[in-house]
């Protein structure tokens, strides 16, 4: 990977960790091993970088780990041979990555359902899209490769349902409306999505369900899906999901992470070409919180 210094002044390690993916302590490492370069030259991570400067840093090769079955609840809405459709509880990670190894909803799905759709390889076996850790609600699992392809298609062709409900700050002017603005990296903060020129179409439709006067309870249709999208198209006209640490304000509803429930998902069976749809309720914090808007 190659990177050119857009802005000077910054330390290596904290720059490289700004424009990649990896963590402080990670790029801190890269860099004591070796694999990041300067102009060509091993640095230090206090180095100050300049405007014009090619940091070139190898990619690490992934990491071979024999991800295990694990005995974890979740909340299996409908299975058949094909597919199943899961409830994912709020604060648990979809797939393991860098940190999480164990207790993904994947280790879960190696035990309960043991038959998984091999196309995203061992890491991600029957995922066919994913919710944020702190987002609750729907998402479909393909138990077979065929099944996989099938629904992976017509989410790129955009025909699946995709619903969420959410609680956002402020009341919106209008009832209903459609943001259309395209999503790419953030390019002041690598670790964050935003509207952005270089970014790919994003299209959110939103519908509102109730006001609460500083806030509102919204239901917000994907018509793409791109990573963070509800969260990054609501904040960007002024009323971010309460309580996104990413996104949002600090002063905000109290919780365990953003208000933001995957409710309705509707797609086509890949096998009998059913139309099927299903809804899963908010969580209890979720609901708690409505209530306690309610009566204010």
């Amino acid at each position: 990977m190659e990177l050119i210094i857009q802005e000077a002044g910054s330390r290596l390690d904290k720059t490289l960790a700004d424009l990649t993916d990896l963590t402080r302590s990670q790029a801190n490492n890269e860099i004591k091993k070796g694999s990041v370069l300067v102009n060509g030259q091993v640095s230090k991570a206090k180095y100050s970088v300049k405007i014009g400067d090619l940091i070139t840093y190898q990619l690490p090769e992934e990491e071979m780990i024999d991800y295990q079955a694990e005995d974890l609840p979740i909340d299996i809405i409908y299975e058949d041979k094909d597919l199943a459709v899961i409830n994912k509880a709020q604060g648990m990670v979809v797939h393991p990555s860098a940190g999480h190894h164990s207790g993904t909803l994947v280790n879960a799905l190696l035990y309960h359902i043991k038959d998984l759709s091999s196309i995203n390889g061992k890491v991600r076996p029957g995922i066919v899209h994913r919710i944020d850790k702190d987002t609750s609600g729907l998402l479909m699992v393909a138990k077979n490769d065929l099944a996989h392809q099938a629904l992976a298609e017509e989410l790129k062709e955009k025909k699946s349902l995709r619903q969420y409900v959410a609680i956002v700050h402020g009341n919106l002017p209008n009832d209903r409306g459609m943001i259309e603005a395209p999503i790419g990296r953030s390019e002041k903060d690598r670790k964050k999505q935003a509207v952005t020129s270089k970014g790919k179409e994003a299209l959110t439709r939103f519908t509102v369900l109730e006001r609460f006067g500083d806030f509102t309870l919204l239901e917000l249709t994907l018509e793409t899906g791109r990573t963070h999208q509800i969260r990054v198209h609501m904040a960007y006209i002024g009323h971010p999901i309460a309580g996104d640490p990413l996104y949002g304000p600090r002063k905000t509803l109290s919780g365990k992470g953003q208000f933001l429930h995957a409710k309705t998902l509707g797609f086509t069976h890949p096998s009998s070409q059913e139309l099927m749809t299903f809804t899963a309720d908010v969580p209890e914090i979720f609901q708690q919180t409505l209530d306690q808007l309610r009566q204010k």
